[in-house]
């Protein structure tokens, strides 16, 4: 874990085009420290949001009480309620003022398997995070996290550069799920399972 937190990805990472950082969180440690609970993995899926011009967008309105996060500091987590139901990360990217967000939809968990698979209930050796609200109920994320700092581990929330999967994977880019508008757009990104 010493090596992970000496690679923390900076907030120039986050502050460029959404697609680019989408495709290149892959690959990468998602971790949340909860006291002594370590828990976390690698992002094998990301879904790419950008602003005004993108109608499955929170920020397609422009900047309302729940978009405003998408136009601030980029390394920031939007964290939102959906459907009622599920809470779903995301990392704020583009320059400050310009919105745009990376929806992380799933992990290949490494570290605290056992506390995921309790926090979700299950006991098959099935992934415990392989979906967006999936992700956050097994790492423990949720509306408390919302604006959290991921450049300097606010609230325990960190994102590393990790060569767990020796960065030689292949990357599958099509539409985007779950969504009315805008699903043409070829902005979901997944490592490809060999």
């Amino acid at each position: 874990m010493e090596t992970l937190a000496k690679n923390i990805l900076t907030r120039g990472f986050y502050g460029r085009d959404t697609s680019k950082v989408a495709r290149e969180l892959l690959g990468r440690a998602l971790i949340k420290y909860s006291g002594p609970e370590i828990v976390g993995g690698i992002i094998i899926e990301t879904e790419a949001y950008y602003g005004q011009d993108d109608p499955a967008s929170h920020a397609y309105s422009g900047r309302t009480r729940r978009s405003r996060i998408m136009f601030g500091k980029p390394g920031t987590a939007y964290v939102y309620l959906c459907y009622g139901m599920y809470y779903l990360l995301n990392v704020v990217t583009e320059a400050e003022g310009r919105p745009g967000a990376v929806l992380i939809r799933g992990l290949k968990p490494i570290w605290g398997i056992d506390i995921m698979k309790k926090r979700r209930k299950i006991s098959q050796d099935i992934n415990p995070a392989d979906g967006p609200g999936k992700l956050t109920i097994a790492l423990g994320i949720n509306i408390k996290d919302n604006g959290a700092d991921i450049v300097s581990g606010d609230n325990g929330l960190y994102i590393f550069d990790c060569q767990k999967e020796g960065g030689n994977f292949k990357i599958a880019v099509t539409e985007r799920i779950g969504i009315k508008k805008g699903k043409e757009r070829l902005l979901r990104f997944l490592i490809k399972s060999e």
